[in-house]
């Protein structure tokens, strides 16, 4: 789900879905990929970026495939389609920045975890919001529990998931804002209203494929969780802390649900994520001194 603010400028992600839309926003030579969550649209991550982008930063917040249209769309694609949709974003990414964070929201952290571990050279730290690995927030419901047993995606494409009533949002103001907007809304720019079995189904095939790479992740990590999440219990961040290598910051809201973009606490999530970016390039600039500061070997007399 997302908030309904229109991107700052609009391009066709694929041109043969020309409703699905990213907005970029032009900046130095680091730049942030922001990927929103599962059946949300790039709104969802708007407030973020445009902190970002006053640090500075080259910001680009792509449509995943399937998603900023109907639920047919959705269901119509598989992870990989959503992997893609990230990969070809990051490669465009690329092309301006020497320096690149990729972030995510929920289901767009555990692709930020993917493209960190098949890419590299060219991911050089991962901010992570609400990652979800499973579904077991407070607010799901109890049958939401047993969806790990259904094994064939033909079963899992006759359930359907509804949104919890809090919306992923504690804050009431935002909430009542983002549920006007969306009972309002088509789906292609907001998001659509609940999850279809199929999308949550290719959901666990992605953290699947993710886990078995989680080993390779070595790039300076931000996780941001909320104690409250109504979505996905804190258990999926300190799971990942664990995981991780290195010493990956993890930051507990105290103060928010799931949807940590939009909810109370979404200033100290800019601030972090700043903080976290700069942290990185400073780093960069002190290798780089270090290596320019080495002597060159002289030949013997």
């Amino acid at each position: 789900m997302s908030a309904a603010i229109s991107p700052l400028t609009t391009t066709p992600l694929h041109e043969t879905t020309p409703t699905k839309t990213t907005f970029r926003i032009a900046g130095g030579r680091t730049g942030v990929l922001l990927i929103h969550g599962l059946c949300g649209t790039p709104a969802e991550m708007r407030f973020v970026a445009l902190g970002l982008a006053r640090a500075g930063y080259t910001v680009h917040c792509p449509t995943l495939a399937g998603h900023g249209g109907t639920r047919a769309d959705i269901v119509a694609t598989t992870w990989r389609d959503w992997l893609r949709s990230a990969e070809s974003a990051l490669e465009e990414l690329r092309r301006e920045c020497e320096t690149v964070i990729v972030s995510g929201l929920c289901l767009g952290s555990i692709i930020a975890l993917h493209l960190a571990a098949d890419h590299p050279e060219k991911v050089q730290g991962v901010a992570l919001f609400s990652p979800t690995f499973r579904v077991n927030g407070w607010a799901m419901p109890w049958y939401s529990r047993l969806f790990s047993l259904v094994r064939s995606r033909r079963i899992a494409s006759m359930m359907q998931f509804p949104d919890a009533e809090s919306l992923g949002i504690k804050c009431p103001r935002v909430r009542d804002f983002v549920r006007a907007a969306l009972a309002a809304s088509d789906g292609s720019a907001l998001g659509t209203i609940g999850t279809p079995g199929a999308a949550l189904y290719e959901h666990r095939r992605l953290v699947s494929a993710v886990k078995k790479r989680i080993g390779k992740i070595c790039q300076p990590a931000l996780i941001v969780h909320s104690r409250e999440d109504d979505y996905a219990d804190l258990k999926n961040a300190t799971y990942l802390q664990a995981a991780l290598h290195g010493a990956p910051e993890l930051l507990v809201l105290d103060d928010s649900y799931h949807m940590v973009t939009l909810d109370r606490q979404r200033h100290i999530v800019v601030e972090k994520t700043r903080a976290f970016i700069a942290r990185i390039i400073a780093d960069q600039a002190a290798v780089a001194g270090e290596s320019n500061s080495v002597p060159l070997p002289t030949k013997a007399a």
